[in-house]
């Protein structure tokens, strides 16, 4: 993850949140039982200048499903819910999934219950016609001792059972601190899956974020078969800018992720959802990049 948008998360500006996929019954391909998708973070800068014309140059690439990276004041790139969703239908476009943090602020241990603030995001993910609520980011505090964690896992699972009654899951998404972080003698992405119900918390693995902290991406899903309903799909290759992480993130195939071999056997393992993400672009354009990511997974099957 670049520096600047780990600052985007934590200032609070990225209130990321969802997206929804059509069923797969309008699929009439062999590739029906997987859905290929974009977060719309790759393009973020357009999505900024322009949202309704960069979402239609990516329906043109051939996307169909997009997973979105800003939710703020209950609106999504500053459209109302049901706006937004008619702007997505209008090309074509259906968002399965969206990236909103899930902070400590949203639970109200006097009331032993979510806030309003949390309870609304996922009453909008659902207008937006959603299928997943990913939260992007575990707040540091939340990762200094066990106990602190521990609590903020059961949060997790009763978010998992929020986003049920509203027909829609909840996801973690990792970025590299859950491979270097260690609690209790373990990592902190072991403890993540070994304290959530998988049948509330969707994790959705980012298979090139973990690199700056340690992992390997083809290890993790061999560890942990059928454990990843999403996948970020990504490459990364070692950064030459000054005062940033070691590795950033370029064109599929061309970086150290062995990414095709890596979602393979997700695909194998039962991994559904593949959300393309590019944030660095080494000289091409966001868009071209996001075209050329595109050929690649259609050209590997997806």
């Amino acid at each position: 993850m670049s520096t600047s948008r780990r600052k985007f998360i934590k200032s609070g500006a990225y209130t990321l949140a969802a997206s929804a996929f059509m069923s797969n019954r309008l699929f009439a391909s062999p590739k029906a039982s997987t859905v290929l998708g974009i977060q719309l973070y790759s393009i973020r800068e357009d999505m900024k200048n322009d949202a309704a014309g960069s979402l239609k140059q990516l329906a043109d690439m051939g996307y169909r499903y997009v997973e979105h990276a800003n939710y703020i004041d209950r609106k999504f790139y500053k459209y109302a819910p049901a706006d937004f969703k008619k702007l997505l239908d209008d090309v074509g476009l259906k968002m399965v999934s969206g990236h909103t943090q899930l902070k400590k602020e949203h639970w109200d241990d006097a009331k032993n219950d979510f806030t309003d603030a949390w309870k609304y995001t996922v009453e909008d993910a659902a207008i937006a016609g959603q299928q997943y609520v990913v939260s992007p980011w575990l707040d540091e505090s939340l990762r200094k001792n066990f106990s602190d964690f521990k609590k903020f896992m059961d949060i997790f699972n009763k978010s998992g059972e929020l986003c049920q009654k509203s027909g829609m899951k909840f996801g973690y998404h990792n970025h590299d601190f859950e491979f270097s972080t260690v609690l209790e003698g373990k990592k902190l992405y072991d403890l993540i899956l070994q304290n959530t119900d998988p049948k509330l918390v969707a994790q959705q693995l980012d298979i090139g974020n973990l690199y700056n902290g340690g992992g390997i991406a083809l290890d993790i899903v061999k560890q942990y078969p059928g454990r990843f309903e999403l996948m970020h799909v990504k490459d990364e290759i070692k950064s030459t800018k000054t005062g940033q992480e070691k590795y950033e993130s370029t064109i599929l195939g061309a970086g150290i992720v062995n990414t095709k071999e890596v979602i393979d056997l997700g695909r194998k393992n039962g991994t559904k959802y593949f959300i393309v993400e590019q944030e660095s672009y080494q000289g091409k354009s966001a868009l071209d990049s996001a075209k050329e990511d595109f050929a690649i997974m259609t050209k590997w099957g997806y």
